[in-house]
């Protein structure tokens, strides 16, 4: 009987041993599971549009709710125009090492002005999905791509710099797509990118590649939609919606994860298109904004833009919430990020914000300075910071939520997983940089961020402008002749910082370095 009674005590331990294995095991495993993805960039969304950040005539119901339950980084930036700024928050790295200065067709001046900007991103700078691809992630890109040329084989065999800027076909000559769609140029696509699908990304920054263009009547927002690289289905309507239902199609394809949802929207972009005539209408007759300047225009033709770019603000807030919905309803919310931003500043045609100096295409915060939130729920700390991020901190973001550490490649950016819990030291008093060899809205230069100060140098001449951020957020007033020690040291910085990674000027620059 006792030896029975020793055998049952040894069975009830070996059994209590292997239920706490296997319970340790699930835990080990779950505590493990590689996030889901879900990176939102919505083209042309201005820092004020949402209401999150203050707007009060255009209506984000959605959007703030999650922003609410996210960490808000008020200081988010990027380049001023889309090219640059998809470029280093696909690769990781600062505009002089891809030679993607701005959209080359915005380009102003001759080859002594500018280092004419690349189109087409070679394979030999690395973007996020290719990593996080080997580390097991099921990718799929949505919407506006444009990190290609349109044509990338003619591009990349000129020898750089170029003498003259690249060029793109009109709206409605489709003679490039038989060529885009092989494998000699398909490697430069999302499917030759670490992406398991693509769904609209060409080389066009916008969707109106129709004949006509802007001046369209669907303007690539309404189906049946002219863009090669979208299956048509019968259930097409609005451009915006349509990327949202594939994007929740991936998901539900993948749902045992982890996988990353590459959402461009090509909203905001024009051309301007308002959603339905009934929205159209509630913000034509909606009271505008006196703080931000949305909504409000004696011209006619400048507030029917306001209004129907209002509709469209509003269609990607509807989307946003179908998004989330889809996770509450999967179980999925809880192992899920979102990052949600923009790639550049408002466009001076259809918003505005008085708040600021500058729009889309200015180096000024009004052109830079952009919306950006993340939600990861129990992992963030809910919270406004005012620690200054950008474009470029996206990508070593990613490889630190995936939790890959062996990307040896080039980062110019610092993961902004260090601000889930609270805002960190090392990232606060890091300095900012851009560096503008090309021309659109004014002349090329390099810019440094640190503090609360914001220098530029504008490489023709040399000329210096300084800015306090915090007292002076309309940059109304150059203290680059008053505040001469932190002009000098700032500057020295910036030079330290060309000098150091033999950051090119463009010819007609005076400077020596």
């Amino acid at each position: 009987m006792i030896k029975n009674l020793r055998n049952i005590s040894l069975c009830i331990v070996l059994i209590t041993f292997f239920v706490a294995c296997n319970s340790l095991k699930k835990e080990t495993s779950k505590e493990s599971k590689k996030p889901n993805i879900i990176f939102v960039l919505v083209d042309d969304l201005g820092y004020a549009d949402v209401g999150f950040n203050g707007s009060t005539y255009f209506e984000t119901p959605n959007i703030d709710a999650l922003a609410n339950e996210s960490l808000v980084l008020d200081n988010a930036y990027m380049y001023p125009t889309c090219s640059p700024s998809r470029t280093a928050i696909f690769t990781g790295k600062q505009s002089f090492r891809t030679g993607v200065y701005t959209v080359p067709v915005l380009e102003k001046g001759d080859d002594q002005e500018n280092i004419f900007s690349r189109w087409t991103v070679g394979k030999e700078h690395p973007i996020y999905a290719e990593p996080l691809a080997e580390a097991g992630y099921k990718s799929i890109h949505l919407g506006k791509w444009h990190i290609v040329g349109p044509y990338p084989k003619k591009e990349l065999a000129k020898e750089y710099p170029l003498k003259e800027k690249l060029n793109q076909p009109d709206p409605g000559d489709y003679s490039w797509v038989a060529t885009h769609k092989t494998p000699g140029i398909q490697q430069y696509y999302p499917e030759g990118r670490g992406f398991l699908k693509n769904v609209g990304g060409t080389f066009r920054g916008d969707p109106a590649l129709e004949a006509g263009g802007y001046k369209s009547v669907a303007g690539g927002y309404w189906a049946p939609f002219s863009n090669p690289f979208i299956e048509k289905k019968p259930t097409d309507n609005w451009l915006t919606d349509r990327l949202t239902d594939d994007a929740i199609a991936f998901m539900d394809a993948h749902k045992e994860g982890p996988f990353l949802i590459n959402l461009n929207y090509y909203a905001v972009h024009r051309p301007i298109r308002y959603r339905s005539k009934e929205l159209y209408q509630k913000y034509f007759d909606k009271p505008g904004d006196s703080i931000t300047g949305q909504g409000l225009h004696t011209k006619k033709k400048k507030h029917e833009y306001f209004a129907s770019y209002a509709t469209m603000v509003e269609s990607v807030d509807d989307n946003i919430k179908r998004i989330v919905d889809y996770l509450d309803a999967n179980n999925l919310r809880e192992n899920t990020v979102i990052i949600f931003t923009s790639d550049n500043g408002f466009h001076s045609m259809a918003s505005a914000n008085d708040l600021m100096c500058g729009a889309k295409g200015f180096i000024y915060e009004g052109g830079i300075k952009v919306p950006m939130f993340i939600n990861y729920p129990n992992k963030v700390s809910p919270r406004r910071s005012d620690v200054a991020v950008s474009g470029l901190d996206v990508f070593p973001t990613l490889m630190n939520l995936a939790n890959i550490h062996d990307f040896n490649g080039t980062l110019d950016g610092n993961s902004m997983t260090d601000l889930f819990a609270k805002d960190d030291k090392k990232l606060s008093e890091r300095p900012l940089f851009w560096h503008l060899a090309s021309r659109y809205k004014h002349g090329t230069c390099s810019v440094i961020r640190k503090g609360d100060y914001k220098l530029i140098q504008f490489l023709a001449d040399g000329k210096l402008e300084l800015y306090n951020l915090v007292d002076d957020p309309k940059e109304s007033k150059d203290l680059s002749n008053i505040e001469l020690k932190t002009t000098q040291n700032l500057l020295g910085e910036l030079v330290s910082w060309r000098k150091a990674n033999k950051v090119p000027l463009p010819p007609n620059s005076v400077l020596p370095f």
